[in-house]
């Protein structure tokens, strides 16, 4: 497992990471989320054993980052933010290298060689210098060296920065394969990508963890969580919000391009009552669908609900 306590890093004055204990098991891939500047990169850093923590600590797999990092480190499969390389070495040239470090031998050697490049497509572009390559290729190669040894463990800070919508979906496919039998965590400000390959969430802000859930559990916070949409012609629509709007267990309704938007206040249930309400009134009701809610909406709640500030 990865486990953290009470990990804390501080510059001068400036706490970029606040105290943070958590637990990621095999099986989970964990959506590490925040604001820009929330301390997303700084916990994976110190997870990595890239950064040195002001105090608290980590482990991988039972290895202490500081005081095993070798150890700890030969388990885990690291992608840094913006997927740095040497841009003068090309993809084959680069991921030979970092075989060299892995102490990877043989015909396992070859064998992994050839199975990254062939998942991350890189076949292309393996003689090319990677400063000439595209953002979305740099991209690959980083995931490909961060692969390339099979980890126990995966800490990826934004893996899908830069790719095509192709492209993204090849690299969700790839973590939700590995996500059976390693421990994946996933640094993001895309809330899409929780929702693609994701089955833990935690939200990330001013350093300080102030959510931790299921992406469905988090969506449930939501204010339109339950909330009923009715898609209606545009003539009938403010005849309809006025009826519903009286409707019990109503507590607001709200007009958009397409129909409406039913709320429910607290855990009442209103889907019954709005189509009876619908079919009695006669309205051509294209759309009648139960809103699961808004992750968007429950983030900006929860990170601006605070005085969080920014973190690096």
């Amino acid at each position: 497992m990865i486990e953290t306590e009470a990990l804390t890093k501080s510059y001068g004055s400036l706490t970029a990471v606040d105290n943070l204990t958590f637990t990621v098991t095999a099986g989970q891939v964990l959506g590490f989320l925040g604001p820009n500047g929330a301390g997303k990169s700084t916990t994976m850093k110190m997870l990595a054993g890239f950064l040195t923590p002001s105090s608290g600590k980590a482990s991988i797999c039972g290895f202490d980052v500081e005081a095993e990092p070798v150890e700890a480190k030969k388990r885990i499969g690291y992608l840094p933010e913006g997927a740095p390389a040497y841009g003068e070495m090309t993809p084959a040239g680069f991921l030979e290298f970092v075989a060299d470090i892995r102490e990877l031998e043989g015909p396992h050697r070859a064998q992994r060689l050839d199975e990254v490049i062939q998942r991350l497509h890189l076949d292309r572009v393996l003689h090319q210098p990677i400063e000439t390559l595209s953002k979305g290729y740099k991209r690959r190669v980083g995931l490909a060296q961060a692969i390339l040894h099979d980890p126990r463990v995966l800490i990826l800070d934004e893996p899908t920065d830069g790719l095509d919508p192709n492209q993204k979906h090849e690299v969700r496919g790839l973590i939700r394969e590995m996500a059976a039998d390693k421990i994946i965590v996933v640094s993001t400000h895309i809330l899409e990508e929780v929702h693609a390959v994701c089955n833990r969430a935690i939200i990330i802000a001013g350093g300080r963890i102030l959510a931790d859930d299921t992406p469905a559990a988090l969506e449930a916070r939501s204010p339109r969580h339950r909330a009923i949409r009715l898609a209606l012609p545009e003539p009938v629509r403010a005849a309809a919000a006025e009826a519903v709007g009286q409707i019990d267990g109503v507590a607001s309704v709200e007009q958009q391009d397409d129909g409406l938007v039913v709320v429910p206040a607290g855990d009442a249930v209103i889907l019954p009552e709005i189509g009876r309400v619908a079919l009695s009134q006669g309205w051509d009701v294209s759309e009648l669908q139960v809103q699961t809610g808004q992750l968007d909406e429950v983030f900006r709640q929860i990170t601006t609900s605070d005085a969080t500030g920014v973190r690096a």
